[in-house]
């Protein structure tokens, strides 16, 4: 993940207190508000180092077939997470 979790739930606090702020939300449990803002944005935040986890085992598998044709590692893992990212349906 390219956050740390500590910036992750500095952000989640801010969020939570603009949203308060502007009046988009209203909460009684301020810590347990932060705390689902928090968990969201972290598994956000981790859906790119899931898709290059499995980039990685599908390389893997194509290893002896990728050494055979020539294929570049760095191409064929841009173009699998490309892939997997449309996949997906996610933003990277």
């Amino acid at each position: 993940m390219i956050f740390s979790r500590e910036y992750i739930g500095y952000l989640a606090h801010r969020t939570v207190k603009h949203l308060i702020d502007a009046k988009f939300i209203t909460t009684s449990d301020l810590k347990g508000t932060e705390s689902r803002v928090t968990s969201g944005l972290i598994e956000e935040l981790s859906l790119e180092d899931r898709i290059n986890d499995e980039v990685r085992v599908i390389l893997e598998a194509y290893s002896d077939e990728m050494r055979k044709t020539g294929a570049q590692y760095a191409e064929m893992f841009k173009k699998v997470k490309t892939e997997l990212a449309r996949k997906y349906k996610a933003v990277l």
